[in-house]
């Protein structure tokens, strides 16, 4: 494996949100304690904003380590890479320095057209040399290591010839990327498509996987829609842990994006996460 990937343990995080911005400002100013060892920021809201965002980001950052999270940058797409994107996502961090920059195996467009949604891709050897390389320039251009996220979906191609662990797993291989595993997009997508979630976790490299997100989703009885405004399930949960019995501790996160709640109780979701993590690598070892 590539020395990029000695990547750091970060711990147990959360999204910075607007709506914490003022909790997040009184920790440091104050020196609380909180169970926070992280935070993850969505790359697009600060591309272009005004400078004191900058300066906010820069302020957390000397509390906390901080990882970009983009939703732009259509890896699977057929049109050329966004360069005047990807070159704003190399500003934003050459000044936060975070340890990785993260997105999703998707595509958001075509045709210079935004669908501003995370669609699923055929998983077929034709797209995986064309993703392969595509995250190859990414990471050039970036200079540091690009990891992709398993989306949730709610269809499939019919002209896919490898399953979606397989695909996840020979890119990250073949791309030298590394993955950050959505346990709940794992959840979403098996139950919507009748798979097994742990045969998909085990299908995947351990030392790939440098972080994991955890979140709430909408089941509506025939399917599920990853929405982001509930807690973690109890399944969810169950398979947290079982990947940490299997592949390790790793950075993990909770992702709560709307219908926010008070910071405390995210405080409280990050807390279970942390306590699961330890009891499960103790079970393993």
């Amino acid at each position: 494996m590539s020395n990029r990937f000695r990547l750091p343990q970060l711990g147990f995080g959360l999204g910075l949100r607007a709506d914490h911005y003022d909790c997040v400002l009184s920790m440091m100013r104050e020196g609380k304690s909180s169970t926070v060892d992280w935070f993850e920021v969505i790359s697009e809201n600060f591309l272009e904003a005004h400078k004191g965002y900058w300066e906010f980001l820069g302020d957390v950052r000397k509390h906390y380590p901080i990882v970009m999270h983009g939703v732009s940058l259509s890896i699977g797409s057929s049109d050329d890479l966004n360069k005047d994107y990807l070159k704003k996502l190399k500003a934003l961090a050459d000044f936060l320095q975070p340890p990785w920059v993260s997105d999703h195996l998707c595509w958001t467009g075509v045709q210079g057209k935004n669908t501003h949604d995370l669609l699923p891709v055929p998983y077929t050897e034709e797209m995986l040399t064309h993703i392969v390389s595509r995250v190859k320039q990414v990471q050039d251009i970036l200079q540091r290591p690009l990891v992709l996220e398993n989306p949730s979906s709610y269809l499939e191609f019919n002209e896919s010839t490898l399953s979606e662990w397989d695909f996840l797993a020979r890119l990250s291989e073949e791309a030298d990327c590394a993955l950050l595993l959505d346990v709940n997009n794992v959840y979403v997508s098996s139950f919507n498509h009748g798979y097994d979630p742990k045969r998909y976790i085990d299908a995947l490299p351990a030392e790939r996987i440098v972080q994991v997100h955890l979140a709430g989703h909408l089941n509506l009885g025939t399917y599920i829609i990853d929405t982001h405004d509930h807690h973690v399930i109890p399944e969810v949960w169950d398979l947290y842990a079982y990947l940490v019995r299997t592949k390790g501790m790793k950075t993990t996160m909770v992702e709560w994006d709307d219908h926010i709640p008070a910071f405390d109780v995210l405080q409280q979701e990050i807390g279970k996460a942390r306590q699961l993590a330890r009891q499960s690598a103790t079970q393993a070892a």
